[in-house]
């Protein structure tokens, strides 16, 4: 929101300079993002008079002119302008000096002759024939007045001002107004603010209600709507005043009736609009919803298609406006319109926001209505306006007002508890500034009951808190005194959940794997790049209702997608290896179409490819992951080769604790050129919810070892089918509690054995905490080992 000093202080008496008032006001809560002076740009460009104009000796086009700019010397000026005389007034911009846009003005020579300065056209002051009409449009600036000579062209135009721009929320819509923050300002400098005075002659005497009607066909989305009607209109430029205040706050000033609504909208910050009364059909107004696809053209020629859900004003025939954003090219105001209607309405914010939105024209109205405007200003604010148009003489009001207003929104009352107010701002505040404070601020106040009343434009006082909020703000924060915070603190932490995914993260980090991040929103063209059947439950996929496009246009079921599109780009940027990893989420509904919100289940996602990993290097990074959370007991590999996207040979399933955990293994090599990956891509895929149940995080302890160990090894022959995992099994069972560890360390294949068998061999440690073993308790043990293996896979042992 922007404003001119020049014209807040029409309404309050601001002695403060810019730099007081902009951190005064800052400190009551009306936030200022920056100033700027007005005309800030110009300097020395004085008034001037031509005595004498000659034509240059060597230049067709240019004159030589002699002008007297009040110090009694008068100086040459060489240029090309044809609209000069003797006698005419003009600004003069000297040598050094700065006109618009920071252009520096030196002395030089025109051809051959001395030009000490430059005469200036408006353009070349900052300004237009819409703030200047009686400038021309192709040549000097002549001033019609006569200024004294030597005068600055900034006072002489009287183009002086200083602009601030606020940072207002959305919660306070009264402050996108001048009265807004003129009644802010006045709170702020404890000042009475000075309100237009309104009064309407209404010169024509007819009642407006046999000229207008008005029908609101929905309440809803247009509470109230206020129309008046100016006859014998005469378009022309608006006075100098106001031309100066629509400039100082960006708003280029067009003609007098445009300008009216114009100005009434920055004063009070009602939006408004101008009809030609002659184009409204059967002179009614319907407040409508728009058909599906109707066609309507704006004010900038643009034929726009229109939705049921947006507004429009219409007559009996045809829409003429579309609520709150812009008015129609087939009720224009022209310079032959003889009768004016003026609108003042109020439009529902959230739809006018959408409305604008959805046609990509968002206007200074629907900026203003998104806010959520009060409706009981649109009376007074439709008063002004046909007030400014018989103070400029622009038209004559016709008697009366249509006010269509089903249901008036009223004043709220809240009681107000001076000593909870205190206590919420740690303050001794008497009950009489309070009052003071809030009768500043224009909120009723009955001290007998303590309640207060809310006027409507400050619908962001609710509660208790606010009423506090706003007695801090004009109090000062800076009088309030810091004190220390009271109770007891708490000491944030992560959750469980947390903490195993940070030290999930952090293993995986020290394994040399990168951590990546993957989106959520999937093409469903990923199933079949991962051959996943048709039947697959991973394939009833959530879809977005507004999806960016079709390749994020459901919520991934499997986090492969993301992994191996990274892991392709970096293959295909000719990366040796690459090792990632991500825990991230997989959305599973319960039933689609959606009832009741899908299970979040996380994932722990690993994938590498490289010369150095392979199906037992990413098995241990995943044994790792169990051994540092504790749990690498419960953990159990085992073949698998129903999984589609992954190598049917060269899979294992993981169960943790009895469940089904993940899988690890190779990709399917038809997956991976898909992908255009061409080399062997290894991937992990483990539920971080049984890592969070499983989990011990409890270390426990125990002395070192007072007594030797005592060292078996043993190979031995079996078949080739045989895991490794059952043969520890075995081992372990039969070699009892003294077997303290067992390592594998020799698997060999070749041409000493049978081809359909291999040879593995372990080496077995025995400790006992209480005594010393000896050679006969650890042999019992061995026997029973080689006894059990022979049994149960029948083992030869190699010697």
């Amino acid at each position: 929101m922007d404003i001119s000093m020049t014209w807040l202080r029409d309404y309050v008496n601001v002695k403060a300079n810019i730099k007081d008032f902009v951190e005064d006001i800052t400190l009551s809560g009306s936030k200022v993002e920056s100033y700027s002076i007005i005309s800030g740009d110009i300097k020395k460009v004085v008034v001037g008079k031509v005595l004498s104009i000659e034509k240059h000796p060597n230049a067709d086009k240019l004159v030589i002119t002699k002008v007297d700019i009040g110090n009694g010397e008068p100086i040459q000026i060489v240029t090309g302008a044809t609209n000069l005389y003797v006698g005419a007034i003009v600004p003069v911009a000297l040598n050094g000096s700065t006109i618009a846009n920071g252009v520096k003005i030196k002395k030089g020579k025109l051809r051959g002759e001395e030009s000490n300065g430059m005469l200036c056209s408006i353009q070349e002051l900052g300004f237009d024939r819409h703030d200047f009409p009686e400038a021309p449009e192709n040549g000097i600036y002549i001033f019609k007045d006569t200024p004294e000579l030597g005068t600055n062209v900034v006072d002489a135009l009287d183009i002086y001002d200083e602009a601030v721009e606020f940072e207002i929320t959305s919660n306070r819509p009264d402050c996108f107004s001048m009265l807004g923050l003129a009644r802010e300002t006045g709170a702020t400098y404890r000042i009475p603010v000075k309100y237009p005075i309104v009064k309407v002659k209404e010169e024509i005497d007819e009642d407006i209600n046999n000229m207008i009607s008005v029908e609101i066909k929905n309440p809803n989305l247009c509470p109230r709507y206020v129309a008046r009607v100016v006859k014998d209109v005469k378009i022309a430029p608006s006075p100098r005043w106001m031309r100066k205040r629509l400039r100082s706050v960006g708003i280029r000033p067009i003609n007098n009736i445009v300008d009216i609504t114009n100005f009434v909208m920055q004063e009070y910050g009602q939006p408004m609009h101008a009809f030609s009364i002659d184009t409204i059909a059967d002179r009614k107004i319907i407040v409508r919803n728009a058909e599906e696809g109707e066609k309507f053209t704006t004010l900038d020629g643009i034929e726009r298609t229109l939705s049921s859900s947006m507004l429009v004003i219409s007559d009996p025939k045809k829409a003429v406006a579309i609520a709150g954003v812009m008015g129609g090219e087939n009720s224009m105001i022209t310079g032959d319109t003889d009768t004016v209607l003026f609108e003042s309405a109020n439009f529902d914010g959230p739809n006018t926001r959408i409305t604008a939105k959805k046609l990509g024209l968002r206007t200074d109205a629907s900026g203003k209505y998104e806010k959520g405007l009060d409706p009981n200003i649109c009376d007074k604010a439709i008063d002004r306006a046909v007030q400014l148009v018989e103070m400029l003489g622009c038209g004559k009001v016709v008697r009366g007002r249509v006010d269509c207003y089903p249901n008036k929104v009223e004043p709220r009352k809240i009681p107000y508890n001076p000593k909870k107010i205190n206590k919420l701002l740690g303050t001794d505040i008497p009950e009489e500034d309070m009052v003071r404070i809030f009768k500043l601020l224009e909120i009723g106040v009955d001290k007998k009951n303590r309640i207060l009343t809310i006027p409507t434009f400050r619908p962001d006082l609710e509660l208790n808190a606010d009423l506090a909020e706003e007695v801090a703000r004009i109090h000062g924060y800076d009088k309030i005194m810091p004190t220390l915070a009271s109770g007891t603190p708490t000491v944030g932490k992560k959750t469980y959940e947390q903490q195993i995914s940070d030290i999930v993260k952090n293993s995986m980090i020290s394994t040399g794997l990168c951590e990546a991040m993957t989106y959520t929103f999937e093409s469903p063209k990923v199933f079949d790049k991962l051959m996943i059947p048709s039947d697959s439950k991973l394939r009833d996929a959530i879809k977005i209702s507004n999806p960016l496009g079709e390749d994020f246009s459901i919520m991934r079921t499997t986090t492969l997608n993301g992994m191996l599109t990274s892991i392709s780009t970096n293959y295909n940027r000719r990366n040796d290896e690459a090792a990632i990893f991500e825990i991230g989420k997989v959305f599973m509904p319960k039933s689609l179409p959606l009832t009741e919100l899908p299970d979040e289940l996380k994932k722990l996602t690993i994938c590498m490819y490289g010369d150095k990993y392979n199906f037992f290097y990413i098995k241990g990074i995943c044994e790792h992951i169990f051994d540092v959370l504790g749990c690498s007991d419960e953990v159990d590999f085992s073949p698998k080769n129903d999984i589609p996207w992954m190598h049917p040979g060269r899979t294992a399933s993981i169960t943790l604790n009895g469940s089904e955990a993940g899988y690890v293994g190779e990709l399917h090599p038809t997956v991976a050129e898909n992908y255009s990956i061409d080399t062997r891509v290894y991937i992990a895929v483990i539920d971080m919810k049984l890592l969070n149940e499983n989990a011990c995080l409890v270390n426990s302890y125990r002395a070192l070892p007072k007594y030797p160990s005592m060292t078996r090894d043993i190979s031995m022959v079996i078949k080739k089918e045989i895991f490794v995992k059952d043969i520890e099994k075995v081992i372990r069972k039969n070699a009892g509690k003294l077997l303290e560890s067992l390592v594998l360390f020799d698997v060999y294949q070749g041409a000493q054995i049978e081809s359909d068998k291999k040879s593995v061999s372990y080496k077995l440690v025995f400790r006992a905490e209480d005594r010393t073993l000896v050679d006969d308790e650890v042999n019992k043990a061995m026997e029973k080992v080689i006894e059990a293996l022979k049994d149960e896979f029948g083992a030869k042992l190699r010697k």
